[in-house]
C-alpha cells in the first residue's frame, strides 16, 4: 500500500499564516495586521494593531484618522492603536525576550515608524504578504541592510 504524498507548507508560508490569524484579534477598523518574530524557528512574541491595554478601541470609539480623513500610509502618531510590530517588540520585552537577530512575520510592510523599531530592535528579516504605501520605511529598511521578501499567500 502506497502512502498518500502530503505537501507541507515552508516556514515561511507557517508563520506568515500564523500572522494572519493573530491579526484576526485587531480591533482596527481600517486594516488588520498581525506579526510573529521568530528565531531558529521558533515562536518569540506576536502582536496585533489595536488600542494600548485597558483603554477603549476604535471599534468602540470609531477611527480617528477616518474622522480626520487621513489617508492610509501618512500622520500614524494620530492613532489610538499601536502597530502589530510594535505591541509584538513590546510583548518581548515585558517577558525579557531577546528579539535581536530574528526574523519579523508581518500581514503587511511595517510603516516607517515600526521600520525604526525594527532596525533599532535588531530584527535581521522581515516576511511580509502584501505591501504598503510607505516608500520612507522601505527605503530605511534598505538602508539598514534588512532584508524584506513578500512572500504571497
Amino acid at each position: 500500500m502506497k502512502a498518500k504524498k502530503h505537501k507541507r507548507i515552508s516556514w515561511d508560508e507557517y508563520f506568515l499564516q500564523i500572522a494572519h490569524l493573530v491579526s484576526q484579534r485587531s480591533t482596527c477598523l481600517r486594516r488588520n495586521v498581525g506579526a510573529v518574530i521568530v528565531k531558529d524557528k521558533r515562536m518569540l512574541a506576536t502582536g496585533y494593531n489595536g488600542a494600548p491595554r485597558g483603554l477603549a478601541h476604535c471599534l468602540e470609539t470609531g477611527c480617528v484618522r477616518d474622522k480626520l480623513k487621513i489617508p492610509s500610509g501618512e500622520r500614524h502618531e494620530l492613532c489610538r492603536g499601536l502597530h502589530a510590530e510594535q505591541n509584538a517588540i513590546i510583548q518581548a520585552s515585558l517577558y525579557g525576550i531577546r528579539v535581536k537577530d530574528s526574523i519579523i512575520y508581518v500581514t503587511n510592510q511595517p510603516c516607517i515608524i515600526c521600520a525604526k523599531m525594527l532596525i533599532n530592535a535588531g530584527v535581521s528579516e522581515i516576511v511580509i504578504s502584501e505591501g504598503y504605501p510607505d516608500k520612507m520605511s522601505a527605503q530605511m529598511l534598505k538602508e539598514a541592510k534588512i532584508k524584506i521578501r513578500q512572500v504571497k499567500r
